[in-house]
């Protein structure tokens, strides 16, 4: 069974703003709960520019502290618009994350899109309703709130 999840935030910034944050894995941790304990594996430090087919690698305890290797990978990329992380390898079936960011006279309004599938057949789909469903909830509303902190909005 196919799950999605829909956020909208507006933020006080320019595009340029939110793309340079959004694009940079690097930051990704800050956005994350405390408790995630989420670690960054690939060096984008000297990357410029995301690009499709990028590749990045983290540690993250999404559930009971326990520590699991997810890596994602980046696809249809435009520049200062949208892009997707797909995960290739980790906890769920399929999952993509798509954002999308659009300029308007308050700033930039930020939609993310999360499309996912669990494992495990009906024990997943039992899993996620008793708690991948309000986890993820969980974790995009902290990201609402250091997002709001960081760039105003709502």
């Amino acid at each position: 069974m196919i799950y999605n999840l829909y956020r909208e935030q507006q933020l006080k910034c320019s595009i340029d703003e939110a793309w340079q944050f959004f694009a940079s894995p690097q930051n990704l941790p800050e956005l994350a709960p405390k408790e995630m304990d989420f670690k960054v594996l690939t060096n984008a430090d000297e990357i410029l520019e995301i690009y499709s087919g990028m590749r990045i690698d983290y540690f993250v305890r999404p559930l009971f502290g326990i520590r699991i290797s997810w890596k994602s990978e980046l696809r249809d990329v435009v520049h200062k618009k949208s892009f997707s992380d797909f995960q290739f390898q980790g906890p769920f079936r399929m999952w993509q994350h798509h954002h999308e960011f659009i300029g308007n006279e308050e700033g930039v309004l930020m939609k993310d899109t999360l499309t996912y599938e669990m494992k495990w057949g009906m024990f997943g789909q039992l899993l996620n309703t008793l708690l991948i469903h309000d986890k993820l909830n969980y974790i995009f509303d902290n990201r609402q709130k250091v997002i709001a902190k960081l760039f105003g909005g709502n």
